[in-house]
């Protein structure tokens, strides 16, 4: 098992969740955080941090989420880590409520 940043988190971003992470697993895109699966512990301490409940193991991601376990995995080689927590976007409460976000996703 895994941990996955789903959709909720594009354009909003939070990094309450890296702050959490023991073993620096998070990395950063533009407008996304990812999480990478071979360094994942399990520990389940970033899903709670979640602002806009953007984390679930990968045995429980919410309906229509599963594309984002492949995702994690791709970004995860792409991007890199962060390990202490940035201001989120300024208009990050604006988007966190909107669903169906994947097409804002930055790459």
């Amino acid at each position: 098992m895994t941990f996955i940043v789903t959709e909720s988190c594009i354009k909003c971003k939070y990094t309450d969740c890296v702050e959490v992470c023991p073993v620096d697993c998070f990395h950063e895109g533009p407008n996304f955080l990812v999480i990478d699966p071979e360094e994942c512990i399990d520990c389940a301490l970033c899903e709670p941090e979640c602002p806009v409940e953007a984390i679930y193991a990968d045995d429980d991601l919410p309906d229509g989420q599963s594309e984002f376990i492949a995702l994690n995995e791709e970004l995860a080689k792409k991007w890199p880590v962060i390990d202490s927590i940035k201001p989120a976007p300024e208009d990050a409460d604006e988007w966190r409520d909107v669903s169906d976000k994947l097409k804002y996703l930055e790459r």
